[in-house]
Parts: structure tokens; sequence; C-alpha cells
């Protein structure tokens, strides 16, 4: 049977509305024909134009021109709405009609070819029966001629010994000599006294009757018995995926079948569906024999497609295949990157890697204080994150601990290994990827080296986002336009450069050579420490008396504001007031072989 084609519904729904609107327009020639003033209304009741003075419409509800009709083709997108799901479920149904009939042909075939195989073995079985007992009367048969023609050459054999006597004891009887005579009668007389005193046992030494044997119909009784009315099952229908069904390497499945049907056991099939163009179109195809209607499946690959189909089976046949359905096992946890996480006073930059091989839909991040009884801490969450970082607002002077998951149609992934952050101050790290080929950085990303040694240039490797001329490296910083403290510890005969620069700062130029830097600059000449306070080449005129080895930056966006201090001595040195346009970043250069230690996490000292 086939299916009604979607395209003739739609025809049909289209034939419908071209007569609805033919309908329409005949309406509107009747009332522009029935009235002489142009309609400029719409009555509700009717559902005709109209103009607004019409006697015969005062009690109805008018609408204008334009709400009407915006109200009829509101009602016409519903009722195209109604048909088209009324065509979709036709389409359902007709298709669902479709795999009946199949499954009943397919049903009949089956039972009619079960029927032949069970009717051709009763027969052989029979047949069987019959020539096991026709041999055996065969040889009941034997044994009884045997018998008889044993029996009878023993009675000819009696039969001739006596005729003998007897002609022997006439001849004795016609002896005249009767000296002769009474020599010889005694000796037939004795041998005739002796035979007929032998009693000859005339009776049939064996039965006339044969034994038919017994036929053993039990085997094909059973056979009989064992015949399957039953039909095959319909093919069963795979349910859509439950939320919170799987993990990131089993699925559970279910599926439902047709109340009538008799089902022995299922067999589960499934098969990775794979986005790579690379891979083989076709992977290999796992099973699993089930009594229930839902099964788990394990041993899977994380944040990856499986295809699902399954059949039913009884003593009749196997059912057809279910449609196939798509389940996913959901992500593997993220891994968060505390180098790579920042905060300030109130807020925190949190990034993490995806751990999965497929990209997933999204990610939920999950904080909570850590200074606070859990069970009394609700975790607040921020849901719907499209890529692996976020921007969370915190409160002020709180410890946090943050946990990140992944999440994808299958549900969400197990929280990531947590992370302290900290809004005492500002937190962050130097950032690898910037920095010089001659710079080295500490394993806790908080300290910077330049070693004596001068690499060869057939030995540096840059890239468009390390600095190439400046021995230098940015660190990273929230990107909102907050308030950021930090402190640089420096050593004394160390020539170095500390600021703020632009994220596409050239790299080809010196901090505080250009625009888009300022920084505080120490240079160690003969005579004394020279500091200068570099934007743009430019510089005041700054004398700084005491050396500072510990030095403080304060950067506020909402002020322009970029100051340094002797953190020591909590002594300023100098302040840049500018407007910043973009997002800047911490700055760090060596100009000579040395190390510069950052302190992070501090709060911003009382006089700033």
């Amino acid at each position: 049977m086939e299916a009604y084609d979607a395209r003739s519904l739609c025809v049909i729904a289209e034939e419908l509305s071209e007569e609805d609107e033919a309908d329409d327009e005949e309406a509107f020639v009747m009332v522009q024909d029935s009235h002489t003033h142009t309609p400029d209304a719409f009555c509700s009741h009717c559902r005709v134009l109209t103009h607004s003075g019409a006697a015969a419409h005062t009690r109805h509800t008018l609408l204008a021109l334009g709400p009407a009709a915006q109200q009829i083709k509101e009602e016409l997108s519903h009722s195209r709405g109604k048909l088209s799901q009324k065509i979709v479920e036709m389409e359902n149904f007709a298709s669902n009609l479709e795999e009946i009939f199949i499954t009943v042909e397919e049903n009949f075939g089956r039972q009619e070819q079960n029927l032949e195989q069970h009717y051709n073995e009763v027969l052989q079985t029979l047949s069987q029966s019959h020539e096991t007992r026709a041999a055996a009367l065969g040889e009941q048969k034997s044994r009884a001629l045997e018998r008889l023609y044993g029996e009878l050459l023993c009675c000819g054999q009696t039969l001739d010994a006596s005729k003998q006597l007897i002609e022997r004891a006439q001849g004795v009887h016609r002896q005249r000599d009767q000296r002769a005579f009474l020599q010889a009668v005694m000796s037939i007389m004795k041998r005739v006294e002796q035979f007929s005193s032998k009693e000859v046992d005339l009776k049939l030494g064996m039965s006339l009757d044969f034994d038919v044997p017994t036929t053993d119909l039990s085997d094909v009784r059973q056979m009989m018995d064992s015949i399957n009315v039953l039909p095959a099952p319909s093919a069963p229908v795979m349910n859509p995926q439950i939320c919170n069904s799987a993990t990131d390497t089993s699925l559970h499945v279910c599926w439902s079948l047709f109340s009538d049907d008799t089902v022995e056991f299922y067999e589960l099939y499934w098969r990775l569906i794979s986005d790579d163009c690379t891979m083989e179109p076709l992977q290999d195809v796992s099973q699993l024999k089930v009594k229930e209607t839902h099964c788990t499946v394990s041993d899977l690959l994380p944040n990856a497609q499986y295809e699902l189909w399954v059949t039913a089976t009884n003593t009749t046949g196997i059912s057809p295949a279910s449609e196939r359905a798509v389940y996913m096992t959901v992500p593997s946890p993220p891994v968060i990157r505390p180098r790579q996480c920042v905060s300030s006073l109130d807020a925190a930059l949190i990034r993490w890697d995806s751990g999965n091989t497929n990209p997933v839909e999204s990610y939920t991040l999950e904080f909570r204080e850590s200074d606070t009884d859990r069970s009394n801490t609700a975790t607040e969450s921020v849901v719907a994150i499209p890529s692996c970082e976020c921007l969370v607002q915190l409160q002020p002077w709180k410890h946090y601990i943050i946990s990140v998951r992944a999440v994808n149609t299958g549900g969400p992934s197990d929280l990531s290994e947590p992370v302290d952050i900290s809004t005492a101050g500002t937190c962050f790290h130097l950032l690898e990827d910037t920095a010089h080929p001659s710079l080295s950085l500490s394993a806790d990303g908080l300290t910077m080296f330049y070693l004596d040694e001068d690499l060869p240039l057939s030995h540096m490797t840059f890239s468009d986002s390390t600095f190439a001329r400046c021995v230098a490296v940015l660190g990273d910083l929230v990107p909102i336009r907050g308030q950021y403290y930090w402190e640089i510890e420096v050593d004394e005969d160390t020539e170095y450069r500390v600021g703020v620069a632009y994220e596409d700062t050239q790299r080809n130029s010196y901090l505080g050579g250009n625009k888009t830097s300022w920084c505080m600059r120490h240079i160690v000449t003969p005579s004394r420490h020279k500091y200068e306070f570099l934007h743009n080449g430019w510089t005041p005129d700054v004398r700084i008396t005491v050396q500072p080895r510990l030095i403080g930056v304060f950067l506020d966006y909402g002020g322009g504001i970029l100051s340094f201090w002797n953190a020591a001595l909590r002594q300023h040195l100098h302040t840049f007031s500018c407007r910043f346009l973009h997002r800047v970043q911490p700055c760090f250069a060596l100009d000579n072989p040395g190390a510069l230690r950052l302190h992070t996490g501090l709060p911003a000292p009382p006089m700033i």
C-alpha cells in the first residue's frame, strides 16, 4: 500500500485556499454593488466590507480596514497552521498504515511458509512411522513361516517312519513260516508298542496372530501442537531520548511495541555517527539481545551521536526494524585553566578547555562562596555559555569555588575540577604566548627571567602575538572597566619597563615608545638610577631620590588614571591621566638580563 503523497495534500490545501479567496472576492464585489459608497470598514459579525454609516451594521462591531485585515490574516494564518498540522498528522497516519500493511504481508508470508514446513514435517514423520511398522510385520512373517516349515518337516519324518513300520509289520504278518514269524514278530511288536505309546503333539506350536507394534505418535502430536498461529511482531517504535538519561559513556534507550504483539526478545543495534568526512561513512554496528523494552548501552564515546534501532522476535519470526533514532552521550567534564583565569574586586574571567572532540552546545558555570557552610550556601549558575570562557560578576572581598559543566542535547556533564577564586584584589598571570623568545616564565606564571646568554636569531621563534624588538610580555586582566592594582618586585641593577598597553600594541616597538602603551622605565647609568614615565616616546621631568624595589601600579578605567607607587614607602611616583579607548593589559619588559616578580591578589593600599 502506498502512503499519501505530501505534495498532493499541499495541493488540496492550496485549492481550498484559492476557493476561499474566490469566495471573499465574490463577497467583496457583492458588497460594492450593494453600496454606493466606498467601503471603509469591516463588520466582524457579518464578515463583509461595509461603510461606517451602514444602518444594517449599527449593532455590530465595525473595524477599520487595517486592523480588520490584520485580524483576518492572523485567523487565516492560524487556520493554515491547523491545516498544516492535520496534513502532517495524515502523513504520519498514512506512513503508519503503510508500515502495518507491509508487516501484515510479511507476517502472512512467514505464517504460510511456517504452516507448509510443519505439514511437510508431519507427513515425513508419519511416513517414517509407516515404514517402521511394515518392516516389523515383515520380520514377524518370516519368523512364523520358518517355524511352520520346521514343524512340517518333523511331522513328515514321523509319518514316513510310521509307514515303514506298518509295512514291515504287514510283511511279518504274511510270513507262512511260523518259526521265522515268531522270531521276527517280537521285535516288530516291541517297536510298534514303543511307537504307539509315544504321544504325538498335534497342536500348532505358534500363534497365527501377528503382534501389531503400537505406534508412538507423541512426536507428531507435539509437532501439531507446535504449529504457531501467532503473527510475527510489528516493527517497534523507538522513543525519543529522555533528559538526563545519558552519561558520558552510556545511553539508556527505550522503545515501545503494539499491545497485541507477543515478543520473546529484542535485538538492539547501534552505531556511531561521525561528522568527520575523512572517516568511513558507516561505522561498525554493535548489537545486544534484551528481554525488556529498555536497555542501557555502555562503553560509548563522550559527546557523540549514536544511531539506534531495534527488532522484535517471537516463535513465528522477526519483526521489521524500527525507525532509527539518534541518541547522544553527554560531554566529558571541562578542564578549567587556572593560569588563564583572572579576577578583580567584583568580577572574574574563567577560562577552560572543552575536553571533548566534538563541539558542545553550551556550558554552565556554577559558583558558591567557599568560606561558608556548603549546606547553607546556595549555588548560583550562569547558563547557556556559548564559548570556553565566562565573565561572571561577584561580590568583593569574597572567596569562591567555581566549576563548569558542558551541556548538549543528551544532558549536562559532570562538574569539572573546581578552581578557587578570590575577589580581595587583582589576580592574573603572564601570557606566555606574548613573551619574547629570550624570556622564560616561571611555572606559576608570575616571574619572568631574561638570561645572560643571548639567543641567536636562528633559534628564536616569533609569531604575530610575541614581542619581537622589546624583550617584553603582556599580562591578562578582566575585560571590564574597573579598578586594578598589582605590584612588581625588581632588583636594584635591573633595567625594566612596567605599565599597561593595548592588546594590539605594536610588537616591533618599545613599550612607551608609541601611542598604545604607558610605562615606567628604569635605566642604570654610571652616575645614577634614572626613571622615565613614557607614552608615545615622551616623558615628564621626574626625579626619584629613593630607588623603589617594590612598584605598585594602580589602573582606574573610569577615572582615566594610571599611577605608579613605591609600595614599600607608600610614595607616589607618577600618574598618567588619559582616556583609555580600548581594553589595556599589564605589560613588562627587561632591557638587560635580570628578573621581575609579579605580586597579584593584593588589595589597593589606603593611600591609593
